[in-house]
């Protein structure tokens, strides 16, 4: 299979300044991906989609390829992912090159590695998959989650069938992780949902699938990369 992998690192972020490229122990952030899907030797293509110059330079520093930049109307805050990753796709076959299958690396998942995503596409080959999307445990259970009332009562938080059971037998529930989406290319070119019979998870470890969104997040990768310095 001819496998493209698609880092979105549009400019402007508002929760974190310029987060994409904010350097995470002496790495830009966007290095961290394209470096494990360098590492994975997978991909026919590794390439940035990003609407800054700068960004682009960047990327092409850290061995991306950025043959194009990203439209505005693609890089604001309403257009997702998934609309740059067709962009992409679409411009590519403009100069005349199709892939069977597509890898969203988002540069929020730093320590997402290339072991992650050579597991991905054993699973996506394994079950003949149309997507693969990466999973961890989530870190509490919906079940001990709810809404408050404008008085902060806890009258009804819990369900009541829920409410005695010892933590250890409540149900394992999985989040999406946003670290890693594989998706066959003509799926997904031709599908308002990539979530079908044919979907499958990939479960990553917690640790790997720190996705930054503020500092917090960005101060807990650091601490973790240093300790995998050590």
């Amino acid at each position: 299979m001819k496998n493209i992998a698609i880092i979105p690192a549009r400019s402007g972020s508002k929760g974190l300044k310029d987060k994409n490229i904010k350097l995470l122990n002496g790495k830009p952030l966007l290095a961290y991906s394209i470096e494990a899907a360098k590492e994975s030797g997978l991909f026919e293509e590794i390439t940035v989609s990003t609407d800054s110059v700068k960004y682009a330079k960047i990327a092409e520093e850290w061995g991306a390829n950025v043959p194009f930049l990203r439209p505005a109307e693609l890089s604001n805050d309403t257009a997702s992912s998934w609309d740059a990753v067709k962009y992409v796709i679409e411009k590519y076959r403009e100069l005349g090159r199709e892939f069977d299958t597509v890898a969203l690396l988002q540069p929020t998942s730093p320590l997402r590695n290339s072991t992650d995503i050579i597991k991905g596409y054993e699973i996506m080959e394994k079950k003949s998959a149309n997507s693969v999307i990466a999973v961890c445990e989530a870190e509490h259970s919906p079940l001990w989650m709810n809404t408050l009332p404008k008085n902060h009562s806890m009258a009804g938080f819990i369900r009541p069938d829920i409410a005695n059971i010892p933590r250890q037998s409540i149900p394992t529930y999985y989040r999406i992780n946003g670290a890693l989406y594989i998706v066959k290319v003509e799926y997904l070119m031709n599908c308002q949902n990539i979530y079908s019979d044919k979907s499958y998870a990939l479960i990553m470890d917690k640790e790997n699938s720190i996705d930054i969104d503020d500092i917090f997040d960005f101060k807990i990768a650091s601490l973790i990369l240093k300790e995998r310095m050590q």
